[in-house]
């Protein structure tokens, strides 16, 4: 073994191990933790669990809650939350048939990329959006109940809108709002995003077709891992998100099958999600790994929360172990081909080549 290949897994091993500094305050992993459990805890009270764990995913909106002045705060809230809406709805509508919704979450993942890359470059970007629409077309097709579930996703939006809104009211004097810098990525490589945004809607798109190829239970989560690694700024970076997240899936599925063995009742269930929607918001702006540990636990409560009270906890996760894996190997692929130079350089020169083409078309 060679000097240069000692200091790269040396290199790697430290990053494994690494806690990132951050500036972010405490206040917005409390603020997703309420955004999260508020609605648990009222759907709970009044026997309407399933519909609760709707709105919560609405919650999540609250993630995107930037520094700036007041209106701009929540003129990002109401626009995200109407994006989450516009995705769960077209999620419903089309998951009628495996092949329409594998080409609808592609069409759509390609749209969600290049609007936030354009207009909310900051993370978490693009991914709550995918993973709504990813969610929405795996569930079973009843046209009759588009409306109401998308009202639902909109009142756990609406609830996170105003606690944004009174989170903003009691802080503002303390931490004044930072004014936004804009980029000007998009305006010097212009044909940048589209050849991004076509690498994200064909990964997203195959994947969800292979996870119904499969036949698995639960198709979404192939995606949702897909773009959870595709997260990454780079190709070093893509890879290490996939190794993070599968190495902290074995552990955090591990933790979940210590606190679903328990039979935990509906009530431990919400302010488990509540108490692990706090964590994993403290922890994942410092270390990825770390906080997949808690996501996983997390999210297989959110989106399994009916059958995880119910269902053989052993089944469930090794279940859930094999997608989450799948999805990360399919997202590192992704990834791969998202920062490759060569193909993106290649991609660019025939973009600019079929816009002269239709520009000389035109003109004749």
């Amino acid at each position: 073994m060679n000097r240069r290949t000692r200091y790269i897994i040396r290199r790697e091993l430290r990053s494994l191990l690494e806690l990132k500094k951050t500036e972010r305050l405490w206040h917005i992993p409390l603020l997703a933790g309420l955004c999260v459990g508020l609605p648990l805890l009222v759907g709970l009270f009044f026997g309407r669990l399933n519909e609760a764990l709707l709105a919560c995913t609405g919650g999540l909106v609250i993630l995107y809650i930037p520094t700036t002045h007041i209106a701009a705060r929540m003129r990002t809230m109401i626009l995200c939350s109407l994006g989450f809406m516009v995705a769960f709805s077209v999620g419903l509508a089309f998951s009628f048939n495996p092949w329409l919704s594998s080409f609808m979450l592609g069409v759509l993942s390609f749209a969600v990329h290049w609007i936030t890359r354009r207009f909310y470059r900051r993370p978490p970007g693009n991914f709550f959006f995918i993973m709504l629409l990813s969610m929405a077309s795996c569930m079973p097709y009843q046209p009759e109940t588009i409306v109401f579930k998308t009202a639902m996703v909109g009142l756990g939006a609406l609830l996170a809108c105003v606690l944004a809104f009174l989170y903003t009211l009691l802080v503002i004097r303390k931490y004044p709002p930072q004014q936004a810098v804009a980029s000007h990525a998009v305006r010097q490589q212009p044909f940048a995003g589209v050849v991004t945004s076509s690498v994200i809607g064909l990964v997203m798109g195959t994947s969800l077709l292979i996870a119904y190829l499969l036949q698995l239970d639960n198709p979404y989560w192939i995606p949702i891992s897909c773009i959870a690694v595709m997260q990454g700024a780079d190709q070093r970076h893509v890879f290490q998100r996939s190794l993070q997240r599968i190495l902290g899936t074995f552990i955090g599925l591990g933790f979940a099958w210590l606190i679903l063995s328990f039979h935990p009742g509906a009530l431990a269930v919400c302010l488990s999600i509540l108490l692990l929607q706090f964590i994993v918001e403290m922890l994942v702006v410092r270390h990825y790994g770390l906080a997949v540990i808690f996501i996983t636990p997390l999210t297989l409560l959110l989106a399994e929360a009916g059958k995880a009270m119910t269902a053989n906890p052993a089944v469930l996760i090794s279940a859930r172990f094999i997608d989450i894996v799948l999805g990360s190997l399919i997202g590192a692929l992704g990834g791969w081909v998202l920062y490759h130079r060569e193909l993106h350089l290649r991609a660019t020169r025939e973009l600019r080549k079929a816009r002269i083409a239709v520009r000389n078309l035109m003109s004749e």
